[in-house]
């Protein structure tokens, strides 16, 4: 369960990490980020979880996650 964990976070960054790049390269990062937040949400909410007895209670496990990931990143510095 340990590697498992592991694996997840290492893919949590590795996402995070293509996301702001891609972010970075665009005219207006903060509103892209927004954008591709609410874009993540949605995807979420309307996915079908099939097997489980408690579907929302995996949905809103996964809403934290893309809130996690998406604080991790910072508005750009005016410098």
């Amino acid at each position: 369960m340990d590697e498992l964990n592991g694996k997840l976070i290492a893919c949590q960054i590795l996402i995070t990490g293509l996301i702001a790049r891609v972010a970075n390269e665009q005219r207006d990062p903060l509103r892209f980020l927004t954008d591709f937040r609410d874009e993540i949400k949605a995807v979420v909410n309307g996915v079908n979880i099939a097997g489980m007895e408690n579907t929302d209670r995996v949905r809103a496990v996964a809403q934290k996650t893309v809130d996690e990931l998406f604080s991790l990143m910072k508005p750009p510095s005016s410098d």
